[in-house]
């Protein structure tokens, strides 16, 4: 699993798929434009949603809950970063949410 800034998952999202794993109140306060909402928990139950040919960059409030799932997800055969910082970093850097 590689970490990644916020920068470079900016970079990257059109090409990528941005897994937000945060709980849904945390999302309620605004998540990446484009992101697929997954709370951490229930990950596993919805793997299905995920495609494994496409590069997947993990997202959380901070960077831990991402850091976790992007090691789950690579030891499923995906391919998986985590964007370092997480949704602190991204809205204090004034990049885009919805």
């Amino acid at each position: 699993m590689a970490e990644i800034n916020i920068n470079e998952a900016d970079q990257r999202r059109s090409n990528a798929r941005i897994l937000d794993v945060r709980e849904d109140f945390e999302v309620a306060e605004g998540m990446i434009p484009g992101a697929l909402h997954i709370p951490m928990g229930q990950l596993q139950a919805r793997l299905s949603e995920l495609d494994p040919a496409v590069p997947v960059i993990a997202v959380c409030r901070s960077g831990n809950r991402s850091a976790r799932v992007a090691d789950a997800l690579n030891g499923a055969g995906f391919t998986a970063d985590t964007m370092t910082g997480g949704m602190i970093a991204w809205t204090r850097a004034g990049l885009p949410t919805t």
